[in-house]
């Protein structure tokens, strides 16, 4: 019997979710021609917690004393483990 979800569905990002940041769908987006010409490292290398979620931008909380941030959630990934 065929398992009834797509294979290329990615798991959905919510409120609670760890994730980081895709580098390669942060580079050509419009929240990183607004920033700092490089990103740190951290965002990448994750986790990040998701605070709060309003349409398409999710708001992460770093484990480090840094501002919370909003990015969209196509930037995002689930963080591994």
């Amino acid at each position: 019997m065929a398992d009834a979800t797509p294979a290329a569905e990615a798991p959905a990002i919510k409120k609670g979710s760890l994730v980081r940041v895709n580098r390669q769908a942060y580079g050509n987006s419009l929240e990183a021609q607004a920033s700092d010409a490089a990103a740190p490292d951290y965002i990448f290398e994750g986790p990040a917690e998701v605070l709060l979620i309003k349409g398409d931008y999710a708001q992460l909380r770093f484990r480090r004393p840094v501002p919370d941030v909003w990015l969209r959630s196509s930037q995002l990934e689930l963080f591994p483990g």
